[in-house]
């Protein structure tokens, strides 16, 4: 059984904030919340500024939440 995840602030990961402009980016969102906002946005998700921190956030949750996979059509 994998760990719970605490919810997440968008403001704290970069390219999450960006995902998240319609909320306020300081509030806790649920993880699984989260990692819906990136598989459905991932053609918006800047790769190559994705942060060590970030990248590793985005692993985990498809790994909770994916079975360990991000479905994104890039």
């Amino acid at each position: 059984m994998t760990a719970n995840i605490a919810p997440i602030v968008p403001a704290e990961f970069p390219q999450l904030q960006a995902l998240a402009w319609n909320r306020d980016a300081a509030r806790p969102i649920p993880a699984e919340e989260a990692f819906a906002l990136y598989e459905r946005n991932w053609r918006f998700v800047d790769q190559k500024r994705l942060t060590a921190r970030e990248k590793l956030l985005i692993r985990k949750l498809a790994d909770k939440f994916g079975h360990g996979i991000l479905l994104t059509t890039s």
